[in-house]
């Protein structure tokens, strides 16, 4: 899932993330937009004919202050933006079977794309046969489809208008692709001509919207664009250039994954990890790296970054104190990624394991030395998702007094402030509780008061992101406990510090659990385990519903338990 600054970690949700911001001013962008759909609304009112009989009637659509006769790019992204949005909501209402939605969102779309055809080849330069036919099979689908849906208004047979529906259906399906292979074919040649620059479409929020609108018709379609951001990284050795080319690949990576497997594909990879070997480009390190963690959440990312023995290069930054904070978290954060346990790939990364040690002893420095709680998260990220990657990794921790570097972290606020951080930690000593000599540390440093205190884990916000991260922090915290109390010292420790109450609350709670199977499950678990070696803690009853019966049995007792509102 996404860490802050464009990540992706699948093996953690974390709030904050940064979202992909156009610069353009917000209120004059809805403005613009706005007056696309009311011109629209009017030409609706007279059943798609134009407002007068010139030839350049059409002209009058083109936006006050928007695109004008020398910027093609922009006319395609704004009403590329509005085509699309209006395919989706017919659509929708065609699902619900708003008939008469549907037709009058029909005759809508149909003015849109006749707009849109007329604007572009009023303005536009690369014109050409396989356009025109393509514009041709777009405006007559959209006559099929205006056509169609108002015959559907006429009939009130429910067979009919079912089979009726289907064709719909099909026609708004050929319409779509029609839409997306035009609009392909426009935005590549915009793309590729001199007088438009990558730069210039991610400074006019275009790239967003420009990949967005050619996912619909291929997932191919933004290639050209990556293939020009990755050379020109490639071939530049002038630092400005180069963070501003950076800066608008890792624009293109906040897209989503199509985009990022083309970029990996393209030699994004190869072109990054080339600026992060060279000393002229170090204040460029974080930014090259946050672009990489992103390019990374898919596999192909993960391959290149394997060929290009990015993990060495990783590695070497890590364990080089003279690099800055910042450079060392945005080099844990590519770990983090390319270690996510949701990445199966990951298992096969041979040139991890050489490096492994190194880069292990790196990060439990920086989240000892950790400034700030995202560095500390980043850091420790890594940590847990290698945990998962190698059990050596756990004894490796342990030989570095993991634990208490850990452990002191919990109490400093600067450093773990969030559920998100205290999954992260959490997640670590679950993994590490595995082996037997880890129980003695936990109650050298009150490891079980803190994971004590972890069952009793509550989102501040109440945002479904932290809801489920403090799930999390529960269930492992009570999977940490049931591993840990097969120590005798450790289950009395946790029977003194009330333990057993605080899990038998959350197994007749659903609230305090958030109704999280989960979470129910690990606290049986945990509670059957402490009962084994200390049963005077519990009451009959509790024993005989909780702990006596086969687990899915009390399982089911806690899980219908409900509250009542009635």
């Amino acid at each position: 899932m996404a860490l802050p600054g464009g990540r992706h970690l699948d093996s953690i949700t974390l709030p904050g993330q940064r979202l992909h911001l156009m610069q353009v001013d917000s209120v004059q962008r809805w403005m613009e937009d706005l007056k696309l759909m009311t011109e629209c609304e009017c030409m609706c009112v007279l059943q798609a004919k134009p407002i007068s009989l010139e030839e350049d009637a059409q002209g009058d659509l083109i936006l006050t202050g928007g695109p004008g006769p020398g910027d093609p790019l922009q006319l395609l992204l704004k009403r590329g933006w509005v085509i699309s949005t209006e395919l989706r909501r017919i659509g929708q209402k065609l699902a619900q079977d708003r008939w008469a939605r549907v037709h009058s969102m029909s005759v809508r779309l149909t003015c849109h794309a006749r707009s849109m055809v007329s604007e572009y080849s009023a303005v536009s330069r690369n014109s050409s046969k396989e356009m025109g036919q393509i514009e041709k099979l777009l405006m007559e689908k959209c006559s099929e489809l205006s056509a169609v849906t108002e015959r559907c208004l006429q009939v009130e047979n429910e067979h009919v208008l079912k089979s009726m529906k289907a064709c719909v259906s099909e026609t708004l399906s050929m319409l779509g692709q029609h839409f997306g292979q035009l609009l392909e074919l426009a935005l590549t040649r915009e793309v590729q001509t001199e007088s438009c620059s990558v730069t210039e479409l991610e400074c006019s929020g275009g790239i967003s919207a420009y990949c967005n609108l050619c996912l619909l018709g291929s997932s191919n379609s933004p290639v050209s664009a990556s293939q020009a951001l990755v050379r020109k990284i490639d071939a530049s050795d002038n630092i400005y250039t180069t963070e501003s080319t950076t800066g608008n690949l890792f624009s293109l990576t906040q897209e989503g994954a199509p985009l990022c497997r083309i970029i990996a594909k393209e030699g994004g990879v190869v072109a990054l990890f080339k600026i992060c070997r060279q000393d002229t480009f170090r204040c460029l390190y974080p930014q090259a790296l946050r672009t990489l963690a992103s390019i990374c959440c898919v596999e192909e990312g993960v391959h290149q970054l394997e060929k290009v023995d990015g993990v060495l290069c990783l590695a070497d930054i890590l364990t080089d104190d003279s690099h800055s904070e910042a450079t060392r978290a945005e080099a844990a954060a590519v770990v983090a990624q390319v270690t996510s346990p949701h990445l199966p790939v990951t298992q096969h990364l041979s040139s991890f394991m050489e490096s492994m040690e190194e880069i292990v002893t790196a990060l439990i420095k920086l989240c000892q030395e950790a400034s700030s709680g995202e560095v500390f998260l980043l850091a420790s990220a890594a940590l847990a998702n290698i945990t998962f990657f190698d059990t050596m990794a756990c004894e490796m921790l342990l030989q570095l007094n993991a634990i208490r570097v850990l452990l002191e972290a919990c109490s400093d606020k600067q450093r773990v402030d969030t559920p998100y951080t205290r999954d992260q930690i959490v997640t670590i000593l679950a993994n590490m509780s595995v082996l037997e000599q880890c129980a003695s540390d936990i109650i050298q440093e009150n490891g079980v008061q803190l994971i004590m205190g972890m069952l009793s884990e509550k989102p501040r916000s109440g945002t479904p992101a932290e809801v489920a991260a403090c799930e999390r922090v529960q269930q492992k915290a009570a999977v940490t406990l049931a591993r840990l109390s097969r120590d005798p010292d450790v289950a009395r420790e946790a029977v003194r510090l009330s333990c057993m109450s605080r899990l038998i609350e959350l197994c007749r709670s659903p609230s305090e659990r958030n109704s999280s199977d989960a979470v129910l499950v690990a606290c049986l678990a945990a509670l059957r385990r402490l009962a084994g070696v200390c049963p005077e803690g519990l009451q009959d009853s509790d024993f005989q519903q909780l702990v006596q019966p086969r687990l899915v049995d009390s399982f089911l007792l806690c899980s219908n338990m409900e509250e009542s509102f009635v």
